[in-house]
């Protein structure tokens, strides 16, 4: 018997984003008035060494429906982490009826982000991986957009081979029995869904479950989205 979700949290490290969060949350707010009456849902902010005003905005804006936590990590893997520790331990009920959704600061989640995830809960998913698609690309050369979106490989039948920390949903029970986020400074994302190919997990890659990511060059992670998009500029030039 699959079990229900009854509980959501969505996670996000963020680290000098103060000119991103604000639209990002918006969006999760927008989608958070979706899920049904029987589904809370919590917001977890984690601002890993900011030197900016993320935690000030992230704390206002979250006063209702999440919290912000203050991490001196400056690493994504342990960002990520936190919050997931600090979101279960403030739930305190079955990890099975529990949903982890992640994203970035600097992405915008479509308003039907957390309701998809919680139909393909519901339909027997325990991970899905999503995909990312950009809001600019006016720092790069002309091209790398119809480069990025032609080289950006989606399976006729809706499946994908990407993994983004910034799209990945995992039920909490089979993100504790595969050891969570791991300490890394980039590939986090890859290293848990490779974890999580090791148990009776069932994993979904679903393109149609897409979030808006933006188009900068200087990312937070080394190795990260941002340079492997920068990359395409070589190739247009």
């Amino acid at each position: 018997m699959i079990p229900s979700i009854q509980h959501m949290a969505v996670l996000i490290p963020a680290r000098d984003e103060e000119a991103l969060l604000p639209p990002c949350l918006n969006s999760i707010l927008r989608a958070r008035t979706l899920l049904p009456s029987e589904v809370s849902c919590e917001i977890v902010v984690a601002v890993d060494r900011s030197t900016d005003r993320t935690l000030a905005i992230a704390r206002r804006m979250l006063r209702h429906c999440g919290f912000a936590l203050v991490v001196q990590a400056g690493v994504v893997g342990i960002a990520r982490a936190r919050a997931a520790e600090a979101a279960l331990n403030r739930y305190a009920g079955d990890p099975a009826r529990c949903w982890l959704a992640n994203t970035d600061a600097d992405c915008i989640v479509p308003e039907s982000w957390l309701i998809d995830q919680l139909l393909l809960a519901k339909n027997g998913a325990q991970a899905v991986a999503g995909t990312v698609d950009v809001d600019d690309f006016s720092e790069h050369r002309s091209g790398v957009d119809r480069r990025f979106r032609e080289t950006y490989l989606v399976h006729p039948d809706g499946t994908h081979p990407h993994v983004h920390g910034a799209n990945l949903g995992i039920r909490a029970d089979v993100y504790l029995q595969a050891g969570g986020w791991a300490p890394l400074p980039t590939a986090e994302d890859h290293d848990l869904w490779n974890r999580l190919a090791q148990l009776p997990c069932r994993r979904m890659s679903v393109a149609r479950l897409q979030v808006l990511t933006s188009g900068r060059r200087a990312g937070r992670a080394p190795h990260g989205f941002a340079q492997a998009l920068a990359a395409h500029n070589e190739a247009v030039a």
